[in-house]
């Protein structure tokens, strides 16, 4: 039955956000392709519910170039409309569209690239990818300057997989344990306090 108020719940408020939005989304997708080559969205392969993958969508926040999986302090390859978008979590918004199709939902433990998921233990594996994956979740709160910490390691991708990594999978675990309506709303509303203070 949770299963199902959640859906409704994540299909009327992605509906409805997209719609509300359309013209920030254009403004957003406009800027980005006058600040630097490129597209306007970026795409990604991360690791959903049940293990299956799906594409990811956000706002390309940097140039089109190689580089590491993880974004350390101010990344060079940041453009100047991404350190905006980034700072707000503007890029986050065309995950709206991932949740009304039913690969996402907006709360759920963020999704990881295949590589980082194969980390994971057996027993928390299986707990963290039973429930779709989110726009926002506990681990994104908590790691909200996770770029930052990065930054002040002296090898960032080993302090990611070592020690931000568990850390964040403990947290996510621990809400698919105990997910709710209630708690769903409360993490919206923590995330959303959260945006309106940047």
């Amino acid at each position: 039955m949770l299963t199902v108020a959640k859906r409704l719940f994540d299909v009327i408020c992605s509906a409805l956000g997209l719609g509300l939005l359309a013209p920030l989304l254009l403004l957003i997708a406009a800027w980005i392709k006058l600040d630097s080559p490129g597209p306007a969205l970026f795409r990604q392969t991360r690791v959903g519910r049940l293990g299956v993958p799906f594409t990811i969508h956000k706002f390309r926040t940097m140039r089109v170039e190689d580089g590491p999986a993880i974004t350390v302090g101010a990344d060079p390859r940041i453009t100047r409309s991404g350190r905006m978008l980034r700072a707000s979590k503007l890029d986050e918004l065309p995950q709206l569209w991932d949740v009304l199709r039913g690969v996402m939902s907006l709360v759920g433990p963020r999704p990881e690239l295949p590589r980082y998921v194969e980390l994971y233990p057996a027993s928390m594996r299986e707990r963290v990818l039973s429930v779709r994956p989110g726009v926002t979740d506990p681990a994104s709160l908590a790691f909200s300057r996770e770029a930052e910490l990065l930054a002040a390691a002296s090898d960032p991708e080993r302090e990611y997989r070592e020690v931000i990594l568990p850390a964040k999978l403990q947290l996510s675990a621990d809400y698919a344990l105990h997910a709710s309506l209630a708690t769903d709303l409360e993490l919206i509303l923590r995330t959303l306090a959260r945006v309106l203070r940047r």
